[in-house]
Order: structure tokens, then sequence, then C-alpha cells
């Protein structure tokens, strides 16, 4: 298990560089002497080549072997954040998001997988949750504590411990990673042809606007708390977000076992995150423990949401659920980084930061109607199969 658990370090890595940058957008706008609204597309840039890189990676590269492709993942992935370290201006700072966010990408794509192949098919369970623990793990542990470092030292010092924790996963692995089994091919032409699937499409687009809203909010979580309750040191909220979204990982997964009732699961989460969200101005403003409590519960509310969408794409999915899974982890990574553009123009046009949870609520809201609205036809669909083939009996 210790190959493993040098897989987990660099997940580790990869949930504490996708997140913590939302802590560090203040003292780092304040450095290179731009605006927090500009300095959010750092965010969208990382996601968006998050969120691309991997599919094409599995549709280009399809013969190259998984662990020449997760050492130079890493790799990338590593020099992109010492890049970060060392960009003078915010173009450069762009420019390295990019290359991170392209090498965390294909590595998160193909460290699961990895642990798998490398474990007895009686332990593979334990493996996987290793994998994306250490990606929870990153954001619940390391964002705070990497805010609390760029408080104190500067946003760079961030960046260059991600550098060194992703230069020991790389040494490590490249030192002790076995040669890992291929998987299927999954050419990028199918992975885009889930998008016409009646089952998988719905339920990707609502994945794709709860992250607009969950994780588009989350980068401006600093200048929210800000302006709404004259917050300063933000490491503790972020840390209680975190801890939300561990909670409602563990939560979720059991729940979807004992009840098997994954849709209405699915609008008690939506619904959460939207009432969460549209009263986190408020409470920011009155109580500040009221926020910290807001924000665990929409943390929790927000990480869940996925877990019983997965169990919707593996059901409607049939044969192409690998593809529907991995078509709805790229539509949160895009989500994520149209919600981060949108909120950077939202306050670049004069929006409040206050007013942005409600914004996001409201995207959140329609998330929520698109998958009432689809479960909705989907019943009736069923219907009209279930009388045609008693009409015909």
């Amino acid at each position: 298990m210790r190959k493993v658990w040098l897989l987990t370090l660099g997940a580790f890595t990869l949930g504490l560089d996708a997140y913590v940058m939302a802590g560090l957008l203040p003292v780092l706008a304040a450095d290179i002497g731009t605006r927090v609204a500009l300095a959010g597309q750092l965010v969208t840039v990382f996601t968006l080549a998050y969120a691309i890189a991997a599919p094409l990676v599995a549709g280009l590269l399809s013969g190259v072997r998984p662990r020449l492709l997760i050492l130079v993942a890493l790799a990338v992935f590593t020099l992109g954040n010492a890049a970060t370290a060392l960009a003078p201006s915010l173009g450069a700072l762009l420019a390295a998001r990019a290359v991170a966010g392209a090498g965390a990408g294909v590595y998160s794509a193909l460290s699961t997988a990895a642990a798998a192949a490398l474990v007895p098919s009686g332990r593979r369970g334990r493996a996987l949750a290793l994998v994306m623990g250490g990606m929870s793990a990153g954001t619940v542990l390391g964002v705070p504590i990497g805010v609390l470092l760029a408080e104190h030292t500067g946003w760079r010092a961030t960046m260059w411990l991600l550098t060194g924790l992703g230069a020991v996963a790389l040494v490590g692995l490249a030192a002790l990673l076995p040669q890992v089994p291929a998987g299927p091919v999954v050419p990028v032409r199918a992975r885009l042809a889930a998008l016409t699937d009646r089952a998988v499409a719905p339920v990707v687009g609502v994945s794709f606007l709860a992250a607009v809203a969950s994780l588009g909010l989350y980068t401006y979580l600093a200048p929210v708390l800000a302006a709404a309750g004259g917050v300063e040191g933000v490491a503790p909220y972020l840390w209680a977000w975190g801890a939300g979204g561990v909670l409602g990982s563990l939560v979720a997964g059991p729940l979807v076992d004992r009840t098997g009732r994954v849709r209405a699961l699915v609008t008690g989460v939506l619904a959460v995150i939207v009432v969460a969200q549209a009263l986190l101005p408020s409470l920011a403003a009155v109580a500040l423990p009221g926020a910290v409590v807001a924000l665990v519960v929409w943390g929790a509310a927000g990480w869940a949401a996925q877990v019983p969408q997965q169990h919707r794409l593996l059901e409607a999915g049939a044969e192409r659920g690998t593809v529907a899974l991995a078509l709805n982890n790229s539509a949160l990574y895009l989500g994520s980084a149209v919600g981060s553009a949108l909120g950077g123009l939202a306050l670049g046009a004069g929006l409040a930061p206050y007013a942005l949870p409600w914004v996001a609520a409201g995207v959140a809201a329609a998330g929520l109607v698109l998958h009432l609205v689809a479960g909705r036809r989907s019943r009736v669909a069923a219907g009209v199969s279930t009388l045609g083939t008693y009409e015909h009996s």
C-alpha cells in the first residue's frame, strides 16, 4: 500500500492547489498590483485546463504506458507550481496556472485507476478511498495551512510548499511505482458522444450548474466575507467549508446505499445549497458563527451532491458508465472555471462582493429546476414505455 500512499500524497497536493488560490487572492492581487476580480481568473485557467487535459490525453495518448503518463503529469504539475511561485506578472501567472492545471487533470484521472490496479481486488475500495481522501485532506487541512503561511510569509511561500510536496511525490513514484496495467481506451469522440445521451446529459448539466454555483463562489469567499462581515483572516472559514465537504462526502455514500432514493437525495442536496448560499451574506453581517454554520452546511451539500450523481450516471449510462463519469468529472471542473470567470466579471462590473452568494444561489436553483424537470420527463417516458409494453402483451 505504500505505493498508493505516494499517489495519495500527489492527490493531497492537487486538492491543496485546486482550492488554496481562493484564500490567496487578496494578498496575491495586492502583491502584483491587480484587482481581485482579475486575480480570480487564476482559478479559472487552472480548472479549465484541468477539465480539458484529461479527456484529451486519454484520446491522444492511449498507447502510452500509464506509469510514464503519471510521472510526466506530476512533473508538469510541479513545474507549473514552481513557475507560479516565480511569476512576476499576472500574464505569467495565468500561463503557469494553466500548465499546473493540465498536469493536475491528467494525474487525477490516472492516479485513481493506478491505485485500483496496484492492489488486490479485495482492497481496491480502500485504495481508491486513500487517493480521494488525499484530495479532501488537501482541502480541509492544506488550504488553511497554506493561507496562514501566505499571511505570514507571502503567497509565493505557499506555492513553493506545493512545489516541494509535488517534487517529493514525484521522486517517490519514480523510484517505487511499478508498471501499471493500461485500462480500456476511451477516445475523445466517445466521451463527447455521451452529451447526446438523454439519460446522461441532464445529470451532467446539473453537475455543471452545481459546480458553477458552489466552486465558483468558493473562489471569491475571501472578498465576500470581508464585505459582508468584515472578516480579515479567512483561513478558519475555509477550514469550515472544507470540513463540511469531508462530512458530506462520508455521509452521502451510506445514505445512497441505505435509502436507494438517489433522485430525492440530489433534490435535497441542491435545495440545501440554495438556502445556505442565499443566507450566507445575512448571517455574516449579523453573527459570524452563523456564517460558519452556513459554510459547513454549504460545503457538506456541495461535496455530497456528486455521490448520488455518480450513482445515477452508472445506472443511466449502462455500458457507457465510465465515459459518463469522466464527462461528469470534466463538467465539474469546467463549471468551476466558468463560475470563477463569471464571478470575476460580476465583481469587475461593479457587483458588491456580498451579493455574489445570491447570484450563486440563483445558479444552484437553476440546477435544481433542471434536475426536477429532467426527472419528471424520465418518469413520463418510463410510464409511456410501460404502457406500450402492457398494450402489446
